[in-house]
């Protein structure tokens, strides 16, 4: 039934105005099962809100972060298992356990194994029965806990992660950098490839179109950083694209992308279009730093693929280095 989109009707059309009614999004005027301009607006708001792609369309990813904020803590056990749930309720988790000191990794709605290991430690520390498994009797003591807790909450994740790169060398030499290239900008990841190793970095190409798969494979070769090249043919400019969600953000990623557009931009002759903190899958399920950059126009970006290297390996030299916050 995907994707819908203005002019589509029926049962599926109908399923996302319930749900984007049920997050405060309404769809009046349109009918009940009628894709019109107010649905459309609605879902325009949800992407916004959740950092995706806007353009209005319920697309696979747009529905299934659509079902995902349907869950509220407590609606149903959590627990590791594949493939690993998400959800707002196991983003909540995240954010109670990361704020009592139990470390989750980053916030981002995905229960794996981090997340599994905060869990349990978290019953060991309160006496509870360690099985990893966040059901009533846990839910009702991390409840009771976190009651107790005064001031506003600070995620032991992001403390972590910023000591993590104050701690990395500061060099290129020896780090392992996945780019990807999902399609358009074969040449310029040629081309970054050849300064990255240049360089000393070890470098993994990742071509495949989907972002999720994408990020499998970064994490699968455990690479340090990810740079993703995404081309924008008829938009002038360099946008860089770093995680954030559920009030957490990757530290790096924020950093890394700023330092693209301070460097980048003004390399190429394009506009710059800005760091932007977003939720797309390739950078929600990394596990490194991950930036998305997105290059434009075509014309521009096959001219100076040496340039658009070269500015990519800077920043990323720049990065390195610090100062980290």
């Amino acid at each position: 039934m995907l994707p819908l989109s203005e002019g589509d009707a029926g049962e599926a059309v109908l399923d996302v105005q319930q749900r984007l009614l049920a997050l405060g999004l309404r769809t009046h005027p349109d009918a009940p099962g009628q894709f019109g301009v107010a649905t459309r607006a609605a879902l325009e708001a949800f992407q916004r809100r959740r950092g995706l792609r806007v353009d209005g369309v319920c697309g696979p990813h747009t529905w299934h972060v659509l079902v995902e904020a349907g869950y509220s803590l407590g609606d149903r056990f959590l627990y590791r298992r594949t493939p690993m749930l998400r959800g707002d309720d196991v983003a909540e988790l995240q954010q109670r356990l990361c704020a009592l000191g139990f470390d989750t990794g980053r916030v981002d709605g995905i229960f794996g194994d981090s997340t599994a290991a905060a869990l349990r430690e978290f019953q060991e520390n309160a006496a509870l029965g360690v099985d990893g498994i966040l059901g009533p009797a846990t839910l009702r003591e991390l409840r009771r806990v976190e009651a107790r807790v005064p001031g506003p909450a600070r995620f032991v994740s992001t403390v972590r992660s910023r000591e993590l790169l104050r701690n990395i060398p500061p060099t290129l030499s020896g780090r392992r950098v996945a780019v990807g290239e999902p399609g358009g900008l074969a040449t310029a990841a040629a081309a970054l490839r050849r300064r990255l190793r240049a360089d000393g970095a070890t470098v993994t190409t990742l071509h495949h179109p989907d972002g999720s798969t994408q990020a499998q494979q970064a994490n699968g070769v455990d690479a340090d950083v990810y740079l993703a090249l995404r081309l924008e043919p008829d938009r002038p400019g360099i946008l860089s694209a770093f995680y954030s969600g559920y009030r957490d953000e990757s530290v790096g990623g924020r950093l890394l992308a700023c330092a693209i557009q301070r460097v980048v931009p003004p390399a190429m002759g394009v506009p710059d279009l800005g760091a932007h903190g977003m939720s797309l899958p390739v950078l929600r399920e990394t596990r490194m730093p991950a930036v998305s950059v997105e290059v434009g126009p075509a014309a521009a970006v096959v001219e100076r693929a040496p340039t658009l290297a070269d500015s990519l390996v800077a920043a990323l030299t720049e990065w390195t280095c610090g100062p980290w916050e």
